[in-house]
């Protein structure tokens, strides 16, 4: 069972989908943010997650993505979150000046291994496209990236739930 978990910032979509699993389950916790060097407002808010997270929880801060799906292939996964990995994918192939889909065959890793694993994965992710339109390049593009990336996810997904100011709606439910 996938679940994708939208929302915007400070939306409550993180607790939220933490709470999917039942206490003392056994979850895997990929964090994908980074610390950036400089950033301690950052480096707090991923200090907060990990204080958040029960402490049995295992947390997996440096596999790439996909392969901590096709590694962990049963059992709960938690993905927090699709954007930072989007942002990170970004900068590793130096793309942010490149055409929008440069990027699609690590998309498309990451869906074969979401289509190939067992295990109950839930995914946060930001919902970016509600705003306003982004006054750079860069930001246009991962914030069209982020939204195809969505759409493709959420089309694989039995489950699609936005929280909204900590209240999840229901988007799509195929149980």
């Amino acid at each position: 069972m996938i679940t994708l978990v939208l929302g915007g910032a400070r939306s409550g979509k993180s607790a939220w989908a933490e709470a999917l699993f039942p206490p003392g389950a056994e979850v895997l916790y990929v964090a994908t943010a980074r610390p950036w060097p400089g950033d301690e407002d950052f480096a707090a808010r991923i200090r907060a997650h990990q204080e958040r997270r029960p402490s049995h929880w295992v947390t997996e801060d440096s596999a790439e993505l996909h392969d901590a799906l096709l590694t962990h292939p049963e059992g709960n996964i938690l993905v927090d979150d699709l954007g930072t990995w989007l942002t990170h994918q970004l900068d590793q192939a130096q793309a942010w000046e490149r055409p929008r889909g440069f990027i699609a065959p690590a998309v498309d890793k990451l869906l074969a291994a979401l289509h190939r694993t067992s295990a109950r994965v839930v995914l946060v992710t930001p919902e970016v496209g509600l705003g306003v339109i982004p006054e750079t390049p860069a930001g246009r593009l991962f914030r069209d990236e982020l939204g195809w990336l969505n759409a493709r996810v959420a089309e694989l997904a039995d489950e699609v739930v936005l929280v909204v100011a900590g209240i999840p709606l229901t988007l799509k439910s195929e149980s």
